[in-house]
């Protein structure tokens, strides 16, 4: 194991190890004070970031944060990790890593061709000296698109998941939720209902209800209920109406484990999804959530502070070229990102990391409503992360989950943020908008009075 110093005020600070002085350089955070990682006092993290500024690259191959024998996580990463990618950057230490970033240099193609040569920890490792600005503007840089139904990623557009959630599945509730949202032109990324239950029949209801609406409709959009991967390995092979499968993941074997998922049941997943060929303008049929902490609550982060293990997940997600990948930046609870402050550094790291090593991603802006956060927090994150480019953000009726009861950001959010920032759907979502009327003269929505619009037949026939 390397030892890292550096001297400030006089004082030697000493980390021992890669993974010690990636959490002491880490932006404070309650996950990581919790967990006995965090830097001990404000000077220990600028020391500690001088240290990280020093280190090589390269180093981060030579040094796993997790031991290569102990975890399959980082045997994915080792393994798959592309030389000949990152030789542009080999020579370079993280501080000047960060230098190249923020540069002209560092354009849209040359940050495509990186992405293979990236691990999760030096691109955690470089945002980490990073600013809020700085994360935003490279990650603004950063294209990745995907398809399936509806391409996402493109330039000057921003898509959104519709969550149409209810506590007990109910077809009224899920039918209310879901008419709101596409009446507010939400939607193109996924139509995405996490089930009050992983039953096979209750989930099978559920993608056949959102399945019957896309046909009947023809929506050029997916669906996803957002239930375990066996499960849609199942429904796949008796012939369920299966669009994205779905799965949360995490940084390390061990909270993989906790979630009930290897890296051989995802590849399982992934051949099955694709051989259905539901997608008509793409084949990108997975979607992954992650968040930081995750592997902190399942005891599963092997000394290695939280925004590092979540930017490992990415290494996970990656592999199986998904359509969608996001972070649940505040759903575990203020354990782990204690207010709106810690909850907005999250979201930008995550989505910085995310983009870095070509991943799809978006956000789901969100509060747990025990946390020091309110709607401000949610306008401010959504703002920032529209302008860095995320390729999508979730939305309930009001920025209120009534089933997994926390805040988020709502349809409403998303005309605001297309608004003022000049951003589009999906472009084949927004033109199935044009297409039933919902498009006024400025591309924006146009307000439905009354019953006479013909997607209000949607909440009559569900309900019934």
């Amino acid at each position: 194991m390397s030892t890292y110093t550096s001297t400030l005020g006089g004082r030697t600070h000493r980390f021992d190890g890669l993974a010690r002085l990636l959490a002491a350089a880490s932006p404070e955070r309650s996950g990581d004070r919790l967990a006995g990682l965090a830097a001990e006092s404000a000077q220990a993290r600028v020391a500690a970031r001088w240290a990280l500024a020093d280190v090589p690259l390269a180093q981060f191959l030579a040094e796993p944060v997790i031991p290569y024998e102990d975890d399959d996580v980082t045997r994915l990463i080792v393994d798959t990790h592309d030389a000949v990618a990152f030789a542009p950057v080999a020579g370079l230490t993280v501080g000047e890593f960060r230098e190249w970033l923020l540069s002209d240099a560092a354009d849209a193609s040359a940050l495509a061709a990186l992405a293979p040569g990236l691990t999760p920890e030096m691109t955690a490792a470089v945002s980490k000296l990073m600013g809020n600005a700085d994360l935003v503007a490279v990650a603004r840089k950063v294209r990745v698109v995907t398809a399936f139904r509806s391409t996402i990623g493109l330039p000057g557009r921003l898509a959104t998941r519709l969550q149409p959630n209810h506590p007990t599945d109910d077809p009224a509730g899920v039918a209310a939720a879901l008419l709101d949202g596409l009446l507010l032109g939400s939607g193109d990324a996924v139509i995405g209902i996490n089930p009050a239950t992983d039953s096979p029949r209750a989930v099978r209801d559920l993608l056949e209800l959102l399945d019957g609406v896309i046909r009947r409709y023809a929506i050029p959009t997916q669906s996803c209920v957002l239930s375990h991967v066996t499960t849609s390995i199942d429904l796949m092979a008796a012939g369920a109406p299966v669009d994205l499968v779905f799965q949360s993941i995490a940084g390390t074997q061990a909270a993989n484990a906790s979630f009930g998922v290897t890296l051989g049941l995802l590849d399982e997943a992934y051949e099955a999804a694709r051989a259905l060929g539901r997608g008509t303008v793409g084949s990108n049929a997975l979607y992954f959530e992650t968040g930081q902490g995750s592997a902190l609550s399942a005891d599963a982060h092997h000394g290695v502070d939280q925004q590092t293990v979540e930017a490992r997940a990415y290494a996970v997600a990656r592999r199986y070229e998904p359509l969608l990948v996001n972070t649940v930046v505040g759903f575990i609870g203020p354990e782990y990102l204690y207010d709106g402050r810690q909850i907005l550094r999250a979201a930008l790291e995550d989505h910085f990391c995310g983009k870095l090593l070509g991943l799809p991603m978006g956000l789901d802006i969100c509060y747990t409503n025990h946390a020091d956060a309110d709607d401000d927090d949610i306008a401010t994150m959504l703002t920032m992360l529209g302008v860095a480019g995320a390729s999508f953000v979730i939305c309930t009726p009001g920025g209120d989950d009534i089933m997994l009861n926390y805040q988020s950001a709502s349809y409403h959010d998303a005309l605001y943020l297309r608004e003022v920032l000049g951003l589009r759907p999906a472009p084949e979502f927004e033109a199935w908008l044009d297409g039933i009327g919902l498009l006024d003269e400025r591309g924006g929505i146009r307000s439905v009075a009354g019953t006479a619009h013909p997607l209000m037949a949607i909440g009559k026939e569900l309900a019934a």
